[in-house]
This record gives C-alpha cells, sequence and structure tokens, in this order.
C-alpha cells in the first residue's frame, strides 16, 4: 500500500526528474504518431526501415531538444534539422519536407493550448503544474496524441492524400517553400505565446486563436489545391492542343493514303508485272518511310508517352523537327512515370539531347533522327537513345562535354556540359557517346537507384 502511496505522490506533485524520464516514451509516440500522420497526407512512399530510422533520430532529436541547458538553441536547430531528415530518409522533395514539419506543428498548435486549457479550468490548477505535475503532463500529452491519430486515421480510411504537389511546376514549388518557411516561423512564434500566455488568457480567446490557425491552414492547403488543379488543366489543354495536331496531321495522312491505294496497287502490280525487282524494292522504301510517318505520329499520343511533360515536350520537338524537313522515327517502350529519375532532369537532358540532333541533322542532305526509349531487362536498366545524321564528321568526343566548347561560333556551348552536370547529380545515370560515317549516338543509361 505504501509503494502505491509513493506511486501516487511521485505523480501528482511536481517532479522535473520524473517528467524528464517519461519525456522518453512520449518523444518515441510524438515520432511515430507525427511520422504516420504526414507520409498519409503528403502521400510520402515509404519502407519499414526508413520509418525505424526516422523514428529513432526524431526521438533522439527531441530528447535534446527538451534539455533544458540546451532548450532554446536545440528547438532552434531541432526545427531545421526536421525537415532535412524527411528528404533525406523518405526520399523525398524539398516541400513535402518542410510540409511535413508544418503538419505535425499545425496538429500540435491546435490541440495543446485546448487540452492545457480544459485541464486548467477544470481542475483548477495553473499551467505550471502541467509542465511539471507528471500525472497532467502525461494525460495532456496523450490527450493530444490521441486527437492527432483520430486525424490521421480519418485520413487514412478515406484514402486522402496531397498528390497534386508532384505535378507543381518549379516557379509554384518555390513560392510555396518559401511561403511554407514562413509558416514554419508563425506557428513556431503562435506556438510560443500561447504556451507563454496560457496561464492569462481567457480560454474564449485561447479557443479563437487555435480556431484561426486552424482555418488559415485548411484555407491555404485548399487555396494551393485549386491553384494546382488549374495549373495541371492548362496543362492538360496544352497537351490536348498538341495531341489534336497530331490527330489532324494523321488524319489528313490516313485519307491521303486511303485515296491513293489503288494507285498504290497498281504501281505494285506493274513493277512484278515486268519482275523489276529492284524498282520494286525502291518503291517499297519510298512506301515504307510514309508509313513510318504514321506511324510515328500515332506513337505521339498521351497513352503511349504517358507523362505529360515529356509528351509536350517530344510533341514539340516532333514538329520543329517536321518542319525543317527531318524524319524522326519515333518509338517508346516503357511508362514514363516509372523513370528512375526525376521528370524534371530527364526532360532536361532529353531536350537538350534532341535539339543537337535536330541541329546537327537539319545541315545533312539525309536528315534522320531515331528516337527509342525502352527497357533493358538484361541489364535492368532504362535506356534513352538518340541517333541523327550529321556532317562534322571529325567532331571531338572527348571535348563536347566541356563548358563553353562549341563548334558554332555563335553558340554558347553549355548544352551537353549542363546534361554532365545532372549525370554528376546521380550516380545510376550514364550517357555513353558514339558516332560512325552515318549517325552521331547518345545513350542515355539509367538504372535502378
Amino acid at each position: 500500500m505504501e509503494i502505491f502511496q509513493t506511486i501516487w505522490m511521485a505523480l501528482t506533485t511536481p517532479n522535473e526528474g520524473l517528467i524528464n524520464i517519461l519525456s522518453i516514451p512520449l518523444t518515441i509516440i510524438e515520432a511515430v504518431i507525427g511520422m504516420l500522420l504526414f507520409i498519409t497526407i503528403l502521400d510520402i512512399q515509404s519502407n519499414k526501415k526508413q520509418k525505424l530510422i526516422y523514428i529513432l533520430l526524431m526521438s533522439f532529436l527531441s530528447m535534446i531538444a527538451n534539455t533544458p541547458l540546451l532548450y532554446d538553441v536545440s528547438k532552434f536547430i531541432n526545427a531545421i534539422l526536421w525537415p532535412i531528415l524527411v528528404i533525406y530518409i523518405f526520399k523525398t522533395s524539398i516541400l513535402k519536407g518542410i510540409l511535413s514539419e508544418i503538419l505535425v506543428l499545425i496538429s500540435l498548435a491546435i490541440f495543446e493550448p485546448i487540452y492545457s486549457k480544459l485541464f486548467i479550468t477544470i481542475f483548477n490548477i495553473q499551467y505550471i503544474d502541467i509542465q511539471l505535475v507528471p500525472i497532467y503532463r502525461i494525460t495532456v500529452v496523450l490527450s493530444i496524441y490521441l486527437s492527432i491519430y483520430i486525424i490521421y486515421r480519418i485520413f487514412k480510411h478515406t484514402n486522402f492524400s496531397i498528390t497534386l504537389l508532384d505535378n507543381m511546376d518549379k516557379k509554384s514549388k518555390t513560392v510555396l517553400i518559401v511561403n511554407s518557411l514562413f509558416g514554419v516561423i508563425a506557428i513556431s512564434a503562435q506556438l510560443y505565446l500561447i504556451n507563454f500566455y496560457n496561464q492569462n488568457l481567457p480560454f474564449f480567446i485561447t479557443l479563437i486563436g487555435t480556431l484561426s490557425l486552424l482555418a488559415y491552414f485548411f484555407i491555404s492547403m485548399y487555396s494551393l489545391t485549386k491553384t494546382t488543379q488549374l495549373q495541371i488543366t492548362e496543362q492538360n489543354l496544352e497537351e490536348a492542343q498538341l495531341y489534336n495536331k497530331s490527330l489532324k496531321i494523321l488524319h489528313d495522312n490516313v485519307r491521303a493514303f486511303k485515296h491513293d491505294f489503288s494507285n498504290i496497287v497498281q504501281a505494285i502490280g506493274g513493277y512484278i508485272g515486268t519482275n523489276d525487282m529492284e524498282g520494286l524494292k525502291t518503291y517499297y522504301s519510298q512506301l515504307l518511310g510514309d508509313c513510318q510517318k504514321v506511324n510515328n505520329l500515332y506513337t505521339l499520343s498521351p497513352e503511349v508517352i504517358n507523362n505529360p511533360a515529356i509528351y509536350s515536350l517530344l510533341t514539340s520537338k516532333y514538329h520543329k523537327a517536321d518542319e525543317l524537313g527531318i524524319k524522326i522515327n519515333l518509338e517508346v517502350f516503357l511508362n514514363l512515370n516509372e523513370l528512375n529519375m526525376k521528370i524534371y532532369e530527364f526532360t532536361r537532358a532529353l531536350g537538350i539531347l534532341m535539339d543537337n540532333a535536330i541541329e546537327a541533322a537539319s545541315e545533312c542532305d539525309d536528315k534522320i533522327i531515331n528516337v527509342e526509349i525502352r527497357k533493358d531487362f538484361k541489364v535492368n536498366r532504362q535506356l534513352l537513345l538518340i541517333e541523327n545524321t550529321y556532317e562534322e564528321k571529325d567532331v571531338d568526343l572527348d571535348k563536347i562535354y566541356e563548358k563553353g566548347y562549341s563548334s558554332k561560333p555563335n553558340n554558347t556551348g553549355l548544352g551537353l556540359w549542363e546534361v554532365r552536370q545532372i549525370m554528376k547529380k546521380n550516380n545510376n545515370l550514364n550517357l555513353y557517346t558514339t558516332k560512325n560515317d552515318k549517325f552521331f549516338n547518345q545513350q542515355l543509361e539509367i538504372y535502378t537507384k
């Protein structure tokens, strides 16, 4: 009986030592609950190893942050390291790393003052009691965690997640990152002020402040969603316009082919009737060229090139080459949404390589560009193959990637150098360059990370 009384006394009287001990499991719980919340809402893919590493490191940082001697400095450092941990452990974007911190801070900012004020009002205690009396501290903290967990379960049950962040352009992401950074500062300041004045503030004021913060958060997310949806709609409209252009050309080619079909058959019959096999071979190769053009236009479909950014880029380059009289043979045998590299970096490299190929082929009498995107199952890699006819046979393959190198007097010579910089930032990429008497070849190899 005396043991229970001792335990009860330790729990119901100010006991900073016990609070520090109990903070260890509580920080682990907070790391788990917070992680579940942001990976669900932000649709961050993760495995058990990543989750365990995050929980251990985040718990360790939180324990350091709760150390009295380092409290102020460690809180600031913890706020900086938090998104960095998310970015590097879960291999996600800077934007999602910052938003992960904001989501958890918002949740704490909402429930901390509400539960603290409720306990102060119901039990007629001081705010300092919630901080130093273990029974109050544990109950308040667990109530906060339970509320956040319930929110997580609601989002999980409804399959709610913010997937629009992956489709935002670079400018919008930059604006949102800056806005999010200021949001972290504002939320942290709000938490500090509420905790500092919680004892003296009426419950009504605390509630209004918390609800205002909550409203600001949801309105901001709603505005973000609508803005991103508008950008995606504009992107889809541009994609549809490009597709309609391809369909019109395809339709005209099919109509012309159908109109000339009887003439084509008669021409073939003439070669057969005279047993002119050499003439038939020449005629067939010419006919095959027109058929290939129709096949290329069929390939220029959002269903085949199933990534909007890559589709828009390839379509615009195709029509640019077509206007210059360049024959492009295009083949795509890969789900472009499963590329093992960032779409932004892939489109940059693809655009530079296509521009170089178009420029080189346009100077030739025989203007040809062959583009192939496929998977190499033997080596488990993805390939982008671009080959083009070219005039300058003595091009130095060792110098073309140097910054400022160009065979053109007015060219900046930055294109292939920029591609090389992309290669250096990713250890799963390789660019292999070769040439022969007819074609200049670029092979971008993308290995599994």
